[in-house]
C-alpha cells in the first residue's frame, strides 16, 4: 500500500542510518516507493549531525556501527528536547532478548530483527508516522496556546517580559525546593500560561489605569477558572492546570477561585505566586514606581505576617535573591 500525501504537504522525511551501503539502498528504495523522503547516514556521528541539520520524521538506525552505535545514538536523541519525540526503529542482526531490552532502555520505538519482513517494515512506519502526526498536531496546539498567553501580557506595555521572568524565577525557585524535572517544566509553562484566561476579560477592565469596582475585580477573579478551560483539553498540560487555576489562592484560604488553604494549595502555584508578586513589585507599573530588590522582598516577608504566603517558599526565594542566585532575565523599561 503505496502512502499517498495531498497535494499541498510535504512527505514524512525518513533518516537511514547504516554503515553498510548496501543495507541502506535497499531500505531507501522501500521507502521511497511509500513515497517517503530518504536521507541517509553511514554512522551515529553522521547520524547526529544530520538530524541537528534537517530533523527527519522518523529513523530507521542500525545497532552495530562503527565510531557511535545506534544505542547511543538513540540515547542521545531521547534525551534532547528537540528531538526525544522523533520516533527511531532499531534494525539489527542481533537477536538476543537483553539486545532488545538494551533498545528499549536507550528510548527506542521499535526494534525490528534482520532479515525482517519488507512488509512488516512498511507497516511499522506507516504506524509510527501516524503517532508521530498526531504528536506534532498536539505541539502545535501548545505552542499556539503558549502564543496566545504572550498576547495577553503584550497587551500591556507594562508587563513586557514577565512571562520570561517568571518561567526563569519560578524554575530556579522550583530547583532550589528540590523539585522534579516534569515539575520544572510545568512551572517554565506556568510562567506564560499563568494569565492565559486574561484573554477572555475585556480590555476595558484588563486595562484600566485606575482601581476597579467590585463588579470588575469578579469579571476580573475569573480569569484562572477561564484559563484552565482554555488548556484543560491538552494532556500535555495537565501538570500546568493547577498552576493556572490557583496561582490566586493564599496561604490562609482567602485567595481565589476556590478559597484553598495551606498546602492544599498545589506547590507549583505557590512558587509561581511568589514570583508573581516579586516581578509586579520590581517593575514599573502606570500606578507604581518600581521597587527595589530589598524592598520587594521585605514586602513578601510582609504577605507572610499577614499570613498569605507560604513562609518556606518564600524563604527559599529570599534565600536565592540575596544569594544571586537569580536569573539574570532584563526587566522592562
Amino acid at each position: 500500500m503505496r502512502n499517498h500525501q495531498p497535494p499541498s504537504s510535504k512527505p514524512p522525511r525518513i533518516l537511514i542510518v547504516d554503515d553498510i551501503p548496501q543495507n541502506v539502498d535497499l531500505v531507501s528504495s522501500l521507502m521511497r516507493a511509500e513515497g517517503y523522503e530518504v536521507a541517509s547516514a553511514a554512522d551515529g556521528l553522521e547520524a547526529l549531525a544530520r538530524v541537528a541539520s534537517a530533523p527527519p520524521d522518523l529513523i530507521l538506525l542500525d545497532i552495530m556501527m562503527p565510531t557511535l552505535d545506534g544505542y547511543a545514538v538513540c540515547r542521545q536523541l531521547k534525551a534532547r528536547p528537540e528531538t526525544r519525540l522523533v520516533p527511531i526503529v532499531l534494525i539489527t542482526a542481533l537477536g538476543d532478548e537483553a539486545d532488545k531490552l538494551m533498545g528499549i532502555e536507550a528510548g527506542a520505538d521499535d526494534f525490528l530483527t534482520k532479515p525482517f519482513s519488507q512488509a512488516e517494515l512498511k507497516a511499522r512506519v506507516r504506524s509510527l508516522l501516524k503517532l508521530k502526526t498526531f504528536t506534532d498536531e498536539l505541539e502545535h496546539a501548545e505552542a499556539m496556546l503558549l502564543t496566545l498567553g504572550r498576547t495577553v501580557e503584550a497587551k500591556d506595555p507594562y508587563t513586557q517580559g514577565h512571562c520570561d521572568r517568571l518561567s526563569a524565577y519560578s524554575v530556579a525557585l522550583g530547583r532550589a525546593l528540590g523539585l522534579a524535572p516534569e515539575e520544572l517544566t510545568a512551572l517554565e509553562r506556568g510562567g506564560a500560561l499563568h494569565d492565559v484566561g486574561k484573554i477572555g476579560i475585556p480590555d476595558a477592565i484588563l486595562l484600566k489605569p485606575s482601581g476597579l469596582t467590585a463588579a470588575e475585580w469578579a469579571v476580573m477573579r475569573e480569569h484562572p477558572e477561564i484559563g484552565e478551560r482554555i488548556c484543560l483539553p491538552l494532556r500535555s498540560l495537565r501538570r500546568v492546570l493547577p498552576i493556572i487555576r490557583h496561582h490566586h489562592e493564599r496561604w490562609d484560604g482567602s485567595g481565589y477561585p476556590d478559597g484553598l488553604a495551606g498546602e492544599a494549595i498545589p506547590l507549583t502555584a505557590r512558587i509561581l505566586q511568589v514570583v508573581d508578586i516579586f516581578d509586579a513589585l520590581t517593575t514599573e507599573r502606570p500606578y507604581k514606581p518600581a521597587l527595589s530588590q530589598a524592598a520587594a522582598l521585605a514586602a513578601l516577608q510582609d504577605e507572610v505576617a499577614r499570613g498569605w504566603r507560604d513562609p518556606k517558599v518564600v524563604e527559599a526565594f529570599i534565600e536565592l535573591a540575596e544569594r544571586r542566585e537569580l536569573p539574570p532575565v532584563p526587566h522592562a523599561l
